[in-house]
């Protein structure tokens, strides 16, 4: 074999050995790679939604949960399904974690473990503009009443004797039913509620002041994965502390959270 070739021969082993090793370099990085799969139901604004291109997701948990990710060094990846197969998809594995607006109650806590309390929140009532006869939570005696399946909502005003309840898959489809006039009134999430207001420009509704609950939000983790939820406690906590928490909190709702 002439040196000439020898040379060739040599070089061509060496890339192949260069190569080799950056292939598994990478695969190693992509291993090492922790992925945190979060699920959502992205028809929540202020708290979940996704942009005008149906893409990108936004909102208040959406910037909370990338931030606990970031904390504990895991890449978020968000999962958009329905709000009532959450914690299904959370008890099967599917998912890690859920974020959604998702209130902390004993019968979900029977299910999955809970974070320490992110947001404090209320259930509200929207009404046409021209409605005098609703004012608070006892006036829907008799009325229609529009909630979104699954949440704290629909099981609170079950409880109003004599209301008729009509259930959809997402908030959208509440403030669609009050403005085709199918209902009466609409029962959400305060924020949701006032987001609603303020972002579509409705002028033909009003916001009424009577709250029904006092609500705390979580994260929620399955009960087989405690080193999990810790770990999601720890970054909640860092974020307060850092001024993270209070910053993503004026983004979406104009105020501090103090």
């Amino acid at each position: 074999m002439s040196r000439k070739l020898l040379v060739l021969c040599m070089a061509a082993l060496m890339a192949m050995a260069a190569l080799v090793a950056g292939c598994g370099g990478e695969q190693k990085a992509a291993e090492s790679e922790k992925v945190l799969k979060v699920g959502v139901n992205a028809d929540f604004a202020p708290f979940e939604f996704q942009d005008e291109n149906g893409k990108e997701y936004q909102g208040f948990d959406m910037d909370l949960i990338r931030a606990v990710g970031e904390e504990m060094g895991y890449k978020v990846e968000i999962n958009n399904l329905n709000f009532d197969g959450l914690i299904p998809a959370l008890e099967a594995g599917n998912i890690d974690v859920c974020i959604s607006g998702m209130t902390i109650n004993e019968e979900r806590k029977q299910k999955v473990n809970f974070s320490d309390p992110y947001y404090k929140s209320g259930l509200s009532i929207i009404v046409a503009k021209d409605n005098d006869s609703i004012k608070k939570f006892e006036d829907l005696k008799g009325k229609k009443v529009a909630v979104q399946i699954g949440t704290t909502s629909a099981a609170e005003v079950k409880k109003i004797e004599g209301v008729e309840v009509k259930e959809f898959n997402s908030s959208a489809d509440t403030f669609m039913e009050l403005r085709a006039k199918g209902v009466d009134a609409v029962v959400n999430d305060r924020p949701v509620n006032d987001y609603y207001i303020m972002k579509s420009g409705e002028t033909n509704v009003k916001a009424l002041p009577d709250l029904l609950t006092s609500e705390d939000y979580g994260i929620a983790v399955s009960k087989k994965n405690e080193e999990l939820l810790n770990k999601v406690n720890d970054a909640l906590r860092k974020l307060h502390e850092n001024g993270k928490y209070d910053e993503i909190f004026t983004k979406w709702f104009g105020t501090t959270s103090k």
